[in-house]
């Protein structure tokens, strides 16, 4: 998932490329439960042309490229060059020859009107500088009757975040989330997704509020590891906390996702929304 170019923080830099490629195996377990439930709800069927938006290191793209089949097509879209690599090596290694991927900013797609089958976003459309303008980009290239079908967190109010950021935001105060930055919660609120895709011009708009498996796969100190290496929209709240205070942190942290452990894997779960319209 990556960010506006004019706007949030460098979501190719080489802290999360080298994050992404530390825990790669790791994350990809975590999120497969979250990709799985966003290929299902978008039903790809063989011989579709697919977009996939903020596509980063390359899912839901592959799940979706291996439900269309060699008469369909994948196009995996993100701003940061780098990530749409990592993306194109993973698919190369499972012989995968109708994914594509495409350098481009969501909000002024590189496509003619009317191509696509189906357009597919997991956790970015809460980054993109201006969602609506986004969908409304979707919208144009989508053929009519398709679908855009999105995936973005529920509240910060879940096991995942207040047993590691909610953590450190009780020890540091003031603001959780940098104002006017990238926001993961940005459509918590129920209907909030709804209504940016009734506004692009989507019909027969559908949103559902899921809670599916979030597991790591290892141990409480990885997974906290992991996730300050590549919650890039907390960074700044990182950032404020006193190096005294870190001992303190990492093992209230600690204690906190030994909770959701029993020692071989964490199980937080996730509540994600889900929400999708027609053209």
């Amino acid at each position: 998932m990556t960010s506006s170019p004019d706007h949030g923080p460098p979501w190719g830099s080489q802290f999360r490329l080298v994050a992404s490629e530390k825990w790669k195996a790791k994350s990809a377990a975590m999120g497969q439960p979250v990709t799985d439930a966003l290929v299902e709800y978008a039903q790809p069927a063989p011989g579709m042309r697919v977009l996939d938006l903020a596509s980063g290191t390359g899912e839901p793209a592959i799940s979706l490229a291996l439900r269309v089949g060699v008469e369909g097509h994948v196009t995996a879209l993100d701003l940061s060059a780098e990530l749409l690599e990592i993306a194109a090596q993973r698919a190369q290694a499972r012989g995968l020859n109708n994914l594509a991927i495409q350098q481009a900013d969501a909000h002024n797609l590189p496509f003619p009107a009317d191509i696509f089958d189906l357009a597919t976003s997991r956790f970015g459309v809460m980054f993109f500088r201006d969602p609506e303008l986004a969908l409304r980009e979707v919208f144009r290239v989508l053929r009519p009757g398709a679908r855009a079908c999105l995936l973005a967190w529920g509240p910060f109010d879940q096991p995942y975040w207040q047993s590691t950021m909610g953590v450190v935001h009780r020890h540091v105060g003031g603001p959780l989330l940098q104002p006017g930055g990238p926001d993961p919660f940005r459509f918590a609120a129920p209907g909030s997704l709804s209504a940016i895709l009734q506004n692009a011009g989507f019909r027969l708009v559908e949103e559902q509020t899921k809670t599916l498996p979030w597991t790591w796969p290892g141990s409480v100190e990885e997974v906290w590891e992991q996730a300050q290496a590549v919650a890039v929209p907390f960074r700044p709240m990182l950032e404020r906390v006193p190096q005294r205070k870190w001992p303190k942190i990492h093992a209230e942290v600690h204690a906190a996702v030994r909770r959701y452990s029993d020692g071989e894997k964490i199980a937080f779960g996730a509540t994600v929304v889900l929400a999708s319209g027609r053209k």
